[in-house]
């Protein structure tokens, strides 16, 4: 008897309802989930708010200081809007700002990982004036090779992009600045895999772009930017003021007894004597200056030619439009050869 009134007043348990006394909250059950939660918020301490928006110039420096972001297409949109407010300016008009405080910040992007950062970077380039980028050469050309031996075969073609840029922009500058002949020829030799001594040093194996996937497209881009940079270099002169030979005739502007003036006028360029290398570190054969056509082409006959000979006859048997690219290349070598400047 004792265990069934136990059991019967256990049952009844279920159907009596709690005494709550006043102030007291209701007990939650035993199989209670808590459900609430608790959102976070933004809040800005200091606001600022203008009626005016803000200047076209500060805005431009505010989209340079964002190419050093994390985010790809952050780095891209800032490029696109730095590359419209360079091209829409009226003509004529000085840039937002200089381009010795615009390449510190574009530099770098050379060498970026994305490949959308890099295409949107090169149509920046091209908005640059052309006379602003023939003083700044010396700064673009470090990165530029450093571009063209990276591990990324995209990278290595985009550098490739950028200096046939400069070539087209700045061609005198590029190839007669300190170490823009040796140095940039060894990084092209580097990336078509026709090694010299030096280019071998950095890479012992063939290019890694060739036919396989991309039909030889990028192979193509870079003999052309060789034939550009050799043209540059050691190609005919197209005008009469370029040849050493004729130089006499512009003497005939000045009444005798001068003879030659314009050899000893003061130079136009803005560093007339960098060549002196007066507070730089001493350079070596690769990092010298070679200002004449006929020292480039006593470099380039010396060191390049026969590696050079060997790589458009391979890229002549490819054939296709590999093959008619390098006739391009050897076009130029033929002309300079044709002009004498050999020994």
């Amino acid at each position: 008897m004792g265990n069934s009134t136990k059991r019967k007043k256990e049952k009844q348990k279920d159907f009596k309802k709690p005494k709550l006394k006043v102030g007291k909250a209701k007990a939650k059950p035993d199989n209670f989930t808590d459900t609430s939660f608790r959102s976070k918020a933004v809040v800005l301490t200091q606001q600022s708010l203008h009626l005016s928006a803000p200047s076209l110039n500060s805005q431009f420096s505010h989209h340079l200081s964002l190419l050093s972001v994390k985010s790809d297409s952050q780095r891209r949109d800032s490029l696109a809007h730095l590359t419209t407010s360079i091209a829409s300016r009226p003509v004529n008009s000085p840039l937002p700002q200089p381009v010795s405080v615009i390449l510190p910040s574009l530099l770098p992007l050379i060498l970026d990982a994305s490949n959308a950062v890099r295409t949107q970077l090169l149509k920046l380039l091209r908005t640059l004036p052309r006379s602003d980028v023939e003083d700044h050469v010396s700064q673009l050309l470090p990165y530029v090779r450093a571009g063209m031996t990276h591990l990324a075969a995209d990278i290595r073609v985009s550098a490739v992009e950028v200096l046939s840029w400069m070539v087209d922009a700045a061609g005198e500058q590029v190839v007669s600045s300190a170490g823009g002949w040796i140095k940039t020829l060894n990084c092209f030799f580097s990336v078509l895999g026709w090694h010299t001594e030096e280019s071998a040093r950095w890479s012992s194996s063939r290019a890694s772009f060739g036919k396989s996937g991309s039909q030889g497209r990028p192979m193509v881009k870079v003999l052309g930017a060789l034939a550009e940079f050799l043209n540059a270099g050691v190609g005919q002169p197209t005008t009469a003021g370029d040849d050493p030979l004729d130089s006499d005739d512009e003497s005939a502007d000045w009444p005798f007894p001068l003879c030659q003036t314009s050899q000893h006028m003061v130079s136009q360029s803005s560093a007339a004597y960098a060549y002196l290398n007066l507070f730089g570190q001493p350079r070596d054969e690769e990092g010298e200056m070679y200002e004449t056509r006929e020292d480039r082409y006593r470099v380039f006959t010396s060191r390049f030619l026969p590696a050079i000979e060997r790589g458009l006859k391979s890229a002549r048997e490819e054939g296709g439009e590999l093959g008619r690219a390098s006739s391009a290349v050897s076009k130029v070598v033929k002309e300079a050869v044709s002009y004498g400047l050999g020994p």
